[in-house]
């Protein structure tokens, strides 16, 4: 893979491969499917901080999506080597944190896809917006700071 400039350092990352079944009409991975990726590594990255959807079911909180935002820069095909890449960022504050996403073409070092987003600390018992319990804290050790990346 040729050197890649992402967007922050350190990303937690995921090499992906698109399927025949992530392709559309227009003959290249459905703008979905990038979507589900994110989701994907975004768990992932959760998981190996040490916060899993049972902690969250344990803690009667969660992190969850209050708005997302995809750029599609390029398009990818079956059998492209993918890197997704994910940071945590902005996470000083008790209610919110952001994460970001880096889609990169293995081959040529490319970025197809920059995403974010802004997440919300929830009560899963009622839905409402609640403060950060301590066990978040790790959220915040991971995150990148905006001014220093």
């Amino acid at each position: 893979m040729p050197p890649t400039t992402w967007d922050y350092p350190n990303p937690f990352t995921l090499h992906l491969s698109p399927q025949a079944s992530d392709i559309d009409g227009l003959q290249h991975v459905n703008n979905a499917v990038y979507v589900r990726w994110c989701e994907q590594i975004g768990w992932a990255h959760s998981e190996r901080l040490g916060l899993s959807i049972a902690d969250y079911e344990r803690l009667n909180r969660a992190v969850a999506i209050r708005r997302g935002e995809y750029d599609y820069l390029h398009a990818s095909r079956v059998g492209d080597a993918l890197v997704l890449g994910t940071w945590l960022v902005s996470a000083g504050r008790k209610l919110m944190l952001e994460r970001r996403f880096q889609l990169v073409r293995a081959s040529d070092g490319e970025t197809l896809m920059r995403g974010r987003w802004e997440l919300v600390c929830i009560e899963l018992s009622t839905g409402r917006v609640r403060r950060m319990p301590p066990e978040f804290d790790i959220y915040h050790r991971a995150s990148v700071a905006l001014d220093t990346a």
